[in-house]
């Protein structure tokens, strides 16, 4: 606390600031953990920003986006990342209410903010996302957009639309993006990503019969899709080195990050496939 409110004195800013500040998690020493948010160079934040570089110098590192940060930590720290993250998005767009117009104020632990005119509580929410790892048996199918990192492929994903179940929203993606019939599918696991600002990732296994495999790529959409056999996902899985050695080889073949729901929707796919093709 007092290296914050040292850094915003330095800074000009009112250590009052420290305020604003969401409760992220708790140590195994139980201490909390918070995030605040020092608008860097931001004409969004609702306070003056601090600037970049000099508190780069001051803080004798340098800050790195988010969606390039996932590939270099642990499951620790990116769960306190991707909180803080998501938290402090909400509350920078939620600053107002929707009813009166009038300022909203955020509670101290900033898990929910409150129209003082109408006692309206608002509370962050999530977006649920399916995210689908799509098999004809014996290949599966990974596609990319055109912000993803050069080279990588991933599973096929898209928001839930209203009133649609979790089994509706896998199938109307699938069809939507590649063209193709679900005809099983298999809950995995779900995360919470803060991207664009705050999803929940409901990951699914799903089939298509091994004679409807034809990809009609939405280009609206996806920038390609492809089907990958065993050989291939396996050996990417294998690959050595950091993401950017990675994309500097010829014909860079890239998989999501370890810490990606993706990910894991890929490795489960590649154990099932050794397990089917091991003799009984």
């Amino acid at each position: 606390m007092a290296e914050v409110e040292s850094l915003l004195h330095k800074f000009g800013q009112d250590a009052q600031r420290i305020e604003d500040s969401v409760l992220i998690g708790c140590s195994e020493q139980h201490e909390a953990w918070f995030a605040l948010d020092l608008g860097l160079n931001s004409s969004f934040s609702t306070h003056a920003s601090l600037p970049k570089s000099e508190v780069e110098t001051e803080l004798q590192g340098s800050f790195i986006e988010l969606r390039k940060a996932i590939f270099q930590l642990n499951s620790m720290d990116s769960s306190l990342l991707f909180t803080a993250q998501a938290l402090l998005r909400w509350h920078d767009g939620h600053q107002f209410c929707s009813k009166s117009g009038q300022p909203t104020r955020k509670n101290i632990a900033g898990s929910k903010r409150v129209c003082p005119s109408n006692n309206i509580i608002y509370y962050p929410q999530m977006a649920p996302v399916v995210i689908t790892l799509v098999s004809d048996g014996t290949r599966c199918l990974l596609a990319r957009q055109s912000s993803f990192p050069k080279g990588m492929y991933s599973a096929l994903a898209g928001f839930c639309d209203i009133g649609e179940n979790m089994e509706e929203a896998v199938r109307r993606e699938v069809a939507e993006e590649v063209g193709l019939e679900v005809e099983n599918m298999q809950f995995s696991a779900s995360q919470h990503w803060p991207f664009p600002n705050s999803s929940l990732m409901i990951a699914c296994h799903a089939t298509v019969k091994p004679g409807q495999t034809e990809i009609q790529v939405n280009l609206r959409e996806l920038e390609a899709a492809a089907w990958f056999s065993y050989d291939e996902i396996a050996t990417a899985l294998r690959k050595k080195g950091t993401y950017i050695q990675q994309q500097n080889e010829a014909f860079p073949f890239l998989l999501p990050p370890k810490l990606a729901i993706a990910h894991q929707l890929i490795q489960e796919w590649v154990e099932k496939q050794t397990c089917a093709s091991l003799p009984a």
